[in-house]
């Protein structure tokens, strides 16, 4: 399987790309982003991309992949709807037209958050465009795709995340994890989890085209 893989640097796919990269089923990662991973691996290719809007620069590096990891994100803290709608719901469907067109029988899997919102009615801004994105990607452009709804994640491998007081929070909590895991295993996954899961998704199917937290443990 051949796959690519959008927002690498963060801290779900940072977990996601370890998870590829240890796969030996996984023949070559491709990933997508602004800056470099640092990650070395004679599988791994890099593309340093800055306009998320437009591929046409290289469209020709992005055909010939089985699947897609979608892992690009921002948190809407601070931010206004329209800009949130703009790096979330637009920057996410600009890619998946490009590889759509690209690779018609790939399959996408997308990573939004636990309690979006698939009626786009509600109350919260961050849940009503995630789950607008979610629907769209629906449409039938792929082989498959796959909206992965995970809530609390724990780190592992190294993971860490690019906001500092996140970071800092993961840092002081590690103990609280054990315990977390243990109490409320349905409330808890981990980076490793999510990528073994997209993975497992993309080569095998799944049921439910939406995953919540006990399916992704589950898989």
């Amino acid at each position: 399987m051949k796959v690519v893989i959008f927002g690498a640097t963060g801290m779900v796919g940072q977990g996601v790309l370890r998870e590829c990269l240890v796969d030996t089923g996984i023949e070559s990662v491709l990933v997508v982003g602004r800056s470099p991973t640092g990650v070395r691996k004679a599988k791994l290719t890099e593309i340093i991309h800055n306009d998320f809007m437009d591929y046409s620069a290289i469209e020709p590096q992005l055909a010939g992949f089985d699947a897609c990891f979608f892992c690009l994100g921002v948190s809407s803290i601070g931010m206004s709807e329209q800009r949130y709608r703009h790096l979330t719901y637009d920057l996410t469907l600009a890619a998946a037209t490009t590889l759509a067109r690209l690779n018609p029988q790939m399959v996408f899997t997308y990573v939004t958050g636990a309690s979006t919102d698939s009626t786009e009615q509600g109350w919260r801004m961050w849940a009503r465009i995630k789950g607008k994105t979610e629907n769209d990607l629906f449409k039938p452009w792929f082989k498959a795709a796959y909206m992965f709804r995970p809530g609390a994640i724990q780190p592992l491998h190294g993971v860490r995340s690019k906001t500092a007081w996140v970071q800092a929070v993961y840092a002081v909590s590690g103990p609280l994890w054990l315990v977390l895991r243990r109490i409320s295993p349905r409330l808890v996954t981990s980076t490793e989890q999510i990528g073994r899961a997209m993975i497992r998704v993309a080569r095998e199917g799944y049921p439910r085209r939406v995953l919540e937290m006990e399916d992704i443990n589950s898989l």
